[in-house]
């Protein structure tokens, strides 16, 4: 088979660009609003995460259509879909730099200055994501990118904690990353923030103790990745003020919050059973929550295909498969953020889902241990049965 017959099987070959092209139409419009005067405008990050895309994930609806077994390797080896990632970076960090000589330089208003940082950091959350879709690459170049694109948002620890804590402990209580079901976002933030910093530093410093090297030194990639922090938070603050500053801190507070929203969604009171040897098993399909709505995914580069990225974290994007098994959202993960920030209706969507998923036995799953008693009360087996019954 050809590479032009494999690329006719992804249906969403031409719109993956759109990864980038979505930022580039959130700073144009934000641009566009502080060059006319017309506030709101410049809120355009806020408006595209939390707002359009998830209005259009619902009237565009889902694409669950996988390639076949036969042109996976051919997709796997084309160059244009590891190029969209490259330019994501160098956009990413083109729109970044912009916006902090904006912020630095000019005499905004309170609400201008509001609108930038709101929308820089949304945008600075997505490129996590893209830094995601890196960071899992064998390659030396995709590993720089990776931790350039952590680099605004000062998040470069996820790069050691995602790839060898939170693959190796997913959908466990050991995880920081997989939220307990009666575990609101708002409590899982600090949880999953520190607990990541703290598991990312760990297995650092295991990683070199192996190697006879200490944890202060070049080789510590925790370090490095911080390191690259620095210097540019260093550079644009010595280029446009050190008024800078807050502008910084907060636009990597939004970022990450977005992140860690996200992930969330990903593992919500989901549990891998442990085994007789007191192993947990293997990660399967079941221990994702996945979606297939086709403008989130392009804007993710696929991320809501989360089962198979955890099958296999090497792949990339445009091979990610839909699994029938996997238990789905009820939407894309932009409207599921919007649901996060409000637990009563999180709870409300999600829960019943989760009941769903282990048939009415919540034993079986990842419960909040200060709600443990609750929801094993509100949801046993025989009340599930008369509640599904009316």
């Amino acid at each position: 088979m050809t590479m032009a017959e494999a690329r006719a099987h992804d249906r969403k070959r031409w719109l993956w660009p759109m990864g980038f092209g979505i930022i580039i139409i959130v700073a144009v419009t934000a641009l566009t609003g502080w060059y006319t005067g017309i506030t709101p405008l410049i809120f355009a990050g806020p408006l595209m995460v939390y707002v359009i895309v998830p209005l259009l994930d619902f009237f565009i609806g889902k694409d669950s259509s996988n390639p076949p077994e036969r042109v996976m390797q051919i997709l796997e080896h084309d160059p244009f879909y590891r190029y969209s990632t490259y330019i994501y970076v160098v956009v990413q960090m083109g729109l970044f730099i912009g916006a902090c000589a904006i912020a630095g330089t000019q005499d905004l208003t309170a609400w201008q200055w509001l609108g930038f940082v709101t929308t820089i950091g949304m945008l600075s959350g997505i490129s996590i994501n893209t830094a995601h879709e890196l960071g899992h690459k064998r390659t030396w170049l995709e590993g720089w990118l990776a931790k350039i694109a952590l680099a605004p948002v000062a998040y470069g620890h996820f790069y050691v904690e995602h790839n060898r804590g939170h693959h190796s402990k997913v959908a466990t209580p050991e995880d920081p990353a997989s939220a307990r079901m009666g575990e609101s976002f708002w409590a899982f933030l600090p949880r999953t923030v520190m607990g990541s910093l703290r598991s990312a530093w760990e297995i650092e410093k295991a990683t070199l103790a192996r190697k006879g090297r200490s944890v202060w030194s070049v080789h510590n990639e925790v370090l490095q990745a911080w390191g690259m922090t620095v210097v540019l938070w260093g550079a644009l603050m010595f280029a446009f003020g050190i008024e800078l500053l807050p502008f910084l801190v907060i636009q990597a507070v939004l970022g990450a919050s977005l992140l860690e929203a996200v992930n969330y969604a990903e593992h919500y009171g989901l549990l891998r059973k442990k085994r007789e040897d007191g192993r947990y098993e293997r990660c399967q399909p079941e221990h994702s929550w996945n979606n297939d709505h086709i403008v989130t995914n392009i804007m993710l580069f696929h991320l809501q295909r989360h089962s198979d990225h955890h099958a296999h974290p090497t792949r990339r994007y445009q091979s990610l498969r839909h699994f029938d098994e996997a238990p789905e959202l009820p939407t894309g993960y932009a409207g599921m953020i919007v649901l996060a920030y409000f637990p009563p209706l999180w709870y409300r969507v999600m829960d019943k889902r989760v009941v769903a998923h282990y048939d009415g036995d919540l034993r079986q799953a990842n419960l909040q241990p200060s709600a443990r008693q609750r929801l094993l009360k509100n949801y046993t087996p025989s009340a599930t049965r008369e509640n599904a019954a009316a």
